[in-house]
């Protein structure tokens, strides 16, 4: 099984306004985007649980003509918040970095 991290060209997160994160996972091999994609462990549902938000509050995207997955959901403390540690949102990507994906049949 390979991880994400080792299949992609970038994964990055960024504040979608104060309150929302933006997950952009993209990729330069199609064989690659393409075993993401079937493989089916990386959707709404994924996300939902690696960041611990319900499933109705994410948006997942998948971005076939430009190799690219895209997800926005809420961020757990908005950007600024006295609790914020991440007030730009650059710095979510961890959780997605070991996720396994399997090898197509």
């Amino acid at each position: 099984m390979a991880r994400l991290r080792d299949m992609t060209k970038l994964i990055r997160s960024k504040n979608a306004g104060p309150f929302l994160l933006t997950l952009d996972i993209l990729f330069d091999d199609r064989k690659c985007y393409e075993q993401v994609v079937q493989a089916g462990v990386l959707s709404a549902q994924s996300v939902a649980r690696l960041y611990k938000v319900g499933v109705g509050d994410v948006r997942f995207f998948l971005c076939p003509e430009i190799l690219a997955i895209k997800a926005t959901l809420p961020r757990v403390v908005g950007s600024g918040d006295p609790l914020d540690s991440d007030v730009y949102g650059a710095q979510q990507i961890g959780p997605l970095l070991e996720l396994e994906i399997p090898a197509l049949p």
